[in-house]
Order: structure tokens, then sequence, then C-alpha cells
């Protein structure tokens, strides 16, 4: 079975989103929203503008998929210096196959960790969610943070080291520093 990873295009949204909403279904079904289930393919195609968006493509089409947010997108609610990563999903009949993990294997390691040298990637879940949780605890993420989304479910944040100085490195210096006092810098 031939099958690559590779970043998401404009003309992959109406797939995207399709995949994104049959994997997301059976949530809904249990009193369970993210806001992707209520996302057109214009918002999926945008957010594949700016955002990194991986999927997994065999023979069948697009079968798993993880985005990356960053630190620097506009109009974002960023909690924490890192990469955000979501929309995680795999096709219902290749659940079961390992692609899942693929991906976000992936994603963290060869894009984050080793391409971008991000330190850490953080993401968020349902706290009802039958299993995700679980799974990122599996691959070593830790809670750090409650909040409840706009559709009103109550979310966990977990955090992954990826580069154990780096992150070390980076918990001692101030990690953003206001544009004014940029500009202050300027006209000194």
């Amino acid at each position: 079975m031939s099958q690559r990873i590779r970043l998401a295009n404009e003309s992959d949204a109406a797939a995207l989103h399709s995949l994104l909403q049959q994997a997301y279904a059976p949530l809904v079904a249990q009193d369970i929203h993210f806001t992707i289930t209520r996302a057109s393919v214009a918002e999926v195609r945008e957010v594949i503008r700016s955002e990194s968006t991986y999927v997994l493509e065999n023979e069948s089409g697009l079968t798993a998929t993880l985005t990356t947010r960053f630190p620097w997108t506009v109009a974002k609610n960023h909690l924490a210096p890192w990469p955000f990563v979501h929309w995680f999903a795999v096709a219902e009949q290749a659940k079961g196959q390992g692609l899942g993990r693929e991906i976000i294997r992936y994603v963290e390691e060869t894009f984050l960790r080793d391409t971008l040298k991000a330190p850490a990637v953080y993401l968020a879940t349902a706290i009802r969610h039958p299993w995700l949780t679980d799974l990122y605890l599996r691959r070593g993420y830790q809670p750090f943070h409650t909040a409840i989304n706009p559709l009103g479910v109550e979310l966990v944040y977990l955090c992954k080291i990826l580069d154990q100085q780096a992150f070390a490195d980076q918990e001692h210096k101030p990690i953003i520093r206001p544009l004014a006092e940029l500009r202050a810098g300027l006209t000194a």
C-alpha cells in the first residue's frame, strides 16, 4: 500500500472538510462539540492557507490529518509560546492501522522538533472524550490548563516537550517582548 504524508493545499479543502466532518460526527452524538463540526469548506481552506495542515494520503485519498497553528498566527488565543496542534482525524475505514500514530509522530518529530526546532507542542481535547486524553498521555503529553470552548465543551490543554534542553533554556528567558518595547529601541 503506497502512502505519503504531505502538506495540504487549497485544492484539498473539500476532501479535508469531509474527512474532519466524518471523524468528528460521532462526538456530536455524545454532545461533545468542537468548532470544526460547524466549519465550512471555505473556513477549512483559510486554515490551510494560514496554518500547516498535514495529510496522510493513500490510494483511498486523504486518510488522516493533523494541523499546526503557530504562536504568531493572528487573532487566535494562544496559551503557550509553542505550536498548537488540532484537527486530528483518521478516516473511519483506516482506524486501527496506526495511521493516526504515524501522522502525529511525523508532525511532532519531523516537522516541529527537527525542522522548526520547537521545544514543545500543545493541544486541547474534550475532557469528556472517551479515549483521546489517554492517548495523548501515553504519547508523553501532560495536562497544564483547562477551559471551556466557544460551544460550551470543557477542554483540557496538554503539553509535550519535544527537546528537553531547548525547553529548559526557554523557561529561563523571556519569550516575547512587546512590539512597543521593540519600536522604542529603534528611536532610542
